[in-house]
């Protein structure tokens, strides 16, 4: 029998070996996200917030070029080789959570540059891609022009596209209707620019409960819904947003963890959707 002398190994060096191990441990359990279009500010906030979480065990996020983060817990995924997304090879590991965002990168920043964003009619294909990586939740930020979603959209698949997603089995499908901003076109002319200006005004006759979201609320609402949501088919319509959007004003803050007024929001929304489906009949289609 070997003696207790024969192992060289120190309590100093077993400490160290049981610290290398532990963030291991610590990861096992947790689900792995894949992020589509983590650009400008709104991908900027969003993916801040769900690395901070610690909720994950992993993130990766698509881009064009290798490079390298010093965030603890963030890598690159590239995207493949053919600009179709159908001939894109799975992820080496499997992924558990996708989420997508459309919003364009800042072309002042060169990181974002080198960042896949998707356009909205890649939605099919990359969902189909996100499928076979294994993604089970997938979580897609829909934009659209401030007060110009029909109300019979706002709680509902608006397009074939959702509906093919919805189509692929999903165990859990978020679709967050996000108004966006107006964004000026490069190179307008001066009388373009008085035009728009003067049009501007409009917007003070779009109801409040329509008007863009603050992206720190939005990733807030994200965050908690990724830890609430039951399976199914959700669609958060710009008025649950607007809610979450004032969100602060129930006590929560603007800091990694989620604040009970935004849990509470996000509890009822899905209580009513689950009580819309119960009380729901065939002649009297669910919302």
């Amino acid at each position: 029998m070997s003696s207790r002398s024969d192992f060289p190994a120190s309590g100093a060096a077993l400490n160290a070996l049981q610290g290398a191990l532990r963030p291991v441990a610590a990861a096992a359990g947790k689900p792995r996200l894949l992020v589509a279009g983590a650009t400008g500010v709104l991908g900027n906030e969003v993916l801040r917030r769900l690395v901070g979480s610690g909720r994950y065990a992993h993130t990766e996020v698509l881009a064009t070029e290798t490079m390298t983060t010093g965030l603890a817990g963030v890598g690159f995924a590239l995207t493949g080789a053919s600009p179709s997304i159908e001939q894109w090879a799975p992820r080496p590991q499997p992924v558990d959570i996708g989420l997508v965002m459309f919003e364009p990168p800042r072309l002042y920043y060169g990181r974002e540059r080198t960042l896949w964003t998707p356009a909205p009619a890649q939605l099919p294909a990359l969902a189909g891609w996100l499928k076979r990586c294994g993604v089970r939740t997938l979580v897609v930020l829909v934009p659209h022009a401030t007060g110009r979603l029909p109300e019979a959209l706002k709680r509902g698949l608006a397009n074939l596209d959702e509906q093919a997603v919805a189509a692929l089995g999903f165990e859990r499908l978020l679709l967050v209707r996000s108004a966006r901003k107006t964004e000026a076109p490069e190179g307008e002319s001066f009388l373009e620019r008085t035009a728009r200006g003067m049009l501007s005004t409009l917007k003070y006759m779009i109801p409040v409960s329509e008007q863009p979201v603050r992206p720190a609320k939005l990733a807030e609402f994200v965050d908690t819904a990724l830890q609430l949501l039951p399976p199914g088919t959700h669609v958060a319509a710009p008025e649950l947003l607007w809610q979450a959007n004032q969100s602060a004003s129930a006590g929560c803050g603007e800091g990694p963890q989620t604040g009970p007024g935004m849990r509470r929001i996000v509890r009822a929304w899905l209580a009513a959707g689950h009580n819309a489906r119960q009380n729901s009949t065939p002649d009297s289609p669910p919302d």
